[in-house]
Order: structure tokens, then C-alpha cells, then sequence
């Protein structure tokens, strides 16, 4: 995998040398970069040289002078330039294994990288580190690092994830402790395995790396209706408890530590907790806080909207279950000032089956038949649903076959934790 660039920032280093997209970053003071974070390195110093191949294959060579922590510009394709640490284990509850044939070839691959867990906050085992990744880790300093536990019990965790090496996590944990590597980590609750007092035990285990715990993320297993083993869902009685579990354990240590996400108090039929429980929102990737986010930013906006507007301002959210109760209340609230009508149509995951209820994995064919009969001509849509630098859904179909299919404009917001982009489409 090379180094490709898919874009370049404006008025860069990369922008003034006239560098095309789909160029390849083939050296850097005569060293090839085996990933972003060398990158980053390698352009730390007021001279550089550096080598680049054209889309059309020839090489050129560049020498400059320029600020030390001036960067060149470059916007990369992926932030690994040579192979991808793929995945050792064959966790139970891999959402890999359970989706249909025929999607991307992407969605199949099982990454288990700490440079993705340290550049893009992606969850790693630690059961594949090398000697050599451990140097680096420490040499370094790559932190903080996300890190899926699931459990701390070495025989338990070694039968979720099927790995022998798993059952090492303590060593690792305690390596990332002896370096004073930070660390978020989470635990995907699978009931009848790691919930109850197998939790109370991982959290309390987890304390004891408090010097480098920045936080404990709770997430219930994910169930599509394409799974072949059996896995018990978390129902209202697991969600209760593991919430109380989960409070008890910061009342004893006085802090907030540990959160749960927000599907659990949705299962529980609980509201949202205060942003105080949320420990600074560490965990936002995993779910852990995001409703709570967007109720206190469309709170604080609502405050200052007009009681009209000058033309009328007609739009469908398109948004996942989870996500319903929220923009129903926005809607309502919205929808009493003059000229403004909103519709919310929660899109149920009929690809993936009813047990799924996250944006992120709605497809364009779910949300073409949901809302073919029942939408406004304007759609909103969260940018999660799309993949990331194109404008494909999960199942192939682009932005442009929605638009043509529903004869609607779709409006995609790139911020999903903020309703701003909402309000400037209503009162801008």
C-alpha cells in the first residue's frame, strides 16, 4: 500500500509545487515511510528532500527549505503506507463475520493496527505486538492507545476472542503502564459472558492502571441478522444492571471513569444522562455520549432562532432509531416557528435486521424504499452514513442514485455531535 495522496491542502508547500491527487510519496530524505506517523517525523526539520511519483508514472524530485513544523500539505490516501496489521483473533462477536457476500472488499478486512488505534482512535487486542511494535510504542511514545479488553479474566478473554494470546492482556496492559502510555478501552458487553460480576471484576482490574486509564467504554454486542453462532441480545434487564454496575464502581473510586453508551439507556428506556457523566467525552467513536452532545448543542441554539422565516423551509431527517426520540423533540420544537416544517423518518435496517439501530450502517437501498412515499424534497442525512472521501453507501449505491431514485436534494452534515449545520440550513 503506498504512500498515495488523494488530495492536497490549499496554499501548502504541496498546492504551490503544483502536486496532483493520485501522486505517491515515494521518499523523504531518502527514506521510504512505512506509515503517517514516520511522515510526520520525516517533515519535522527546515530542509527536506523528497521524491514523488505522477499519476502518470514519472518521478520527480523536489529539495526546499522551509519552517520546522511546517507541513507539506499532503492529504493521504490511507495513513498506513506499507501492509496493515490485520486481526489474529476470531472474537465472537466480530462484526466482520457478520455481513452478507458482495459488499466492498474494505468492509471484509480485519485490522488489528496500534498505529490506526494511535492516529485514528480505532480499538486494538494487543495480541498481535512484536517486539519491534513495542520498541516503537514506547520509543515514541504513541498514546493514547484504544484498547479492546472485553474482559479481564485471561482464560475468558483467550475464549471470546479465540486466541491463545489473548489471554496476555495484563502483561501488555502492564508494558503500556511501565512506558506511561495512555489508554481508552472498551468492553463489548456479550451477556451471559463478560456482563454482571465479570464486569465488576474487569473494571476493578482496569483501576489498577489508573495512571494511565483515561477511560472505560461499555457497548452492547451488535447482532445482524446474518450471524451464524448464537449471541443473547442485551435486553432491558442486562442494561439496568450493567448501568448500576457501572455507577457503583465511580462512586467507589470517585470518578468518572467509566461510561456506558448510549444504546444501553435507550434499551433501558432511561434519558440521556448530563454531560458530567461523560468524563470529557473520550469515547464519542463508540457511541458513548454522542446523544447527549447533540441535545445540548440544539438546546443551546434554540435559543436564539427567530419566530419566522422569510421563505418556507421544508426537510426530511433521514435518521437511525437510535437517534429517533432526539429529532422528534428537535422537530417539535422547530416546527412552532412560522414557515418551518421538519419531518423525522427514523430508517429501520432491513439489510442488516431489526436488532441494528445505528446511522452508520444504513443502506441506500433501506433508505430508498423507507422514504419513497413519505418525504419532503429536501433531505438530511449525517455524513456517517456515507464512506468516508466518496459518496458510496455500504451497499454500493452513491449519494446521486438516492437523489435520482427519490427526485430529492440530500443534504449530508459532516458534524454529527453538533445541529449547526441544521439551524444554518433553516435560518441562513
Amino acid at each position: 500500500m503506498p504512500a498515495v495522496i488523494s488530495s492536497v491542502v490549499k496554499n501548502s508547500i504541496a498546492d504551490e509545487l503544483n502536486i496532483k491527487p493520485n501522486s505517491e510519496l515515494l521518499s523523504v530524505n531518502g527514506v521510504v515511510l512505512k506509515d503517517y506517523i514516520d511522515y510526520r517525523y520525516a517533515v519535522m526539520t527546515e530542509e527536506i528532500e523528497f521524491e514523488i511519483k505522477t499519476p502518470d508514472g514519472e518521478i520527480e524530485s523536489y529539495e526546499i527549505e522551509k519552517d520546522f513544523e511546517e507541513d507539506l500539505g499532503f492529504v493521504f490516501e490511507s495513513a498506513i503506507f506499507d501492509k496493515i496489521k490485520h486481526c489474529a483473533n476470531n472474537c465472537i462477536f466480530c462484526f466482520v463475520d457478520q455481513q452478507p457476500e458482495g459488499l466492498r472488499k474494505s468492509l471484509y478486512i480485519k485490522d488489528d493496527d496500534y498505529r490506526l488505534s494511535y492516529l485514528q482512535g480505532t480499538y486494538v487486542t494487543l495480541t498481535n505486538l512484536t517486539k519491534k511494535d513495542k520498541e516503537r510504542i514506547a520509543t515514541q511514545h504513541l498514546g493514547p492507545l484504544y484498547v479492546s479488553v472485553h474482559t479481564t479474566n485471561p482464560e475468558l478473554r483467550a475464549k471470546m476472542l479465540r486466541n491463545k494470546n489473548a489471554a496476555n492482556l495484563l502483561k501488555e496492559l502492564d508494558f503500556l503502564k511501565e512506558n506511561d502510555i495512555p489508554i481508552n478501552t472498551q468492553i463489548v458487553l456479550c451477556p451471559s459472558y463478560n456482563d454482571g460480576e465479570e464486569l465488576k471484576k474487569t473494571l476493578n482490574d482496569l483501576w489498577k492502571y489508573k495512571s494511565i486509564l483515561n477511560s472505560i467504554a461499555i457497548v452492547p454486542v451488535g447482532i445482524t441478522k446474518y450471524r451464524k453462532e448464537k449471541l443473547k441480545q442485551v435486553t432491558k434487564e442486562i442494561a439496568l444492571e450493567t448501568i448500576n454496575i457501572v455507577e457503583n464502581f465511580n462512586k467507589k473510586i470517585k470518578k468518572n471513569i467509566a461510561s456506558v453508551s448510549d444504546e444501553f439507556f435507550l434499551i433501558a428506556k432511561m434519558p440521556i444522562p448530563e454531560k458530567k457523566y461523560y468524563n470529557g467525552f473520550n469515547q464519542l467513536e463508540d457511541g458513548v455520549g454522542s446523544l447527549r452532545c447533540l441535545i445540548d448543542d440544539f438546546n443551546k441554539r434554540i435559543k436564539k432562532v427567530p419566530k419566522c422565516t422569510k421563505e418556507k423551509k421544508e426537510y426530511t431527517i433521514a435518521c437511525s432509531v437510535s437517534a429517533s426520540n432526539a429529532f422528534y423533540d428537535f422537530s417539535k420544537k422547530l416546527n412552532k416557528i412560522k414557515n418551518v416544517y421538519i419531518d423525522v423518518h427514523p430508517i429501520k435496517s432491513k439489510f442488516w435486521g431489526k436488532d441494528v439501530n445505528v446511522a452508520g450502517l444504513i443502506t441506500a437501498n433501506d433508505l430508498i424504499s423507507q422514504l419513497k412515499d413519505n418525504c419532503c424534497k429536501n433531505v438530511i442525512i449525517p455524513s456517517i452514513m456515507i464512506r468516508p472521501y466518496t459518496t458510496e453507501f455500504l451497499d454500493g449505491l452513491t449519494v446521486e442514485d438516492v437523489e435520482k431514485s427519490l427526485k430529492v436534494k440530500l443534504f449530508i452534515t459532516k458534524d454529527i455531535y453538533s445541529t449547526k449545520e441544521l439551524f444554518n440550513l433553516l435560518f441562513d
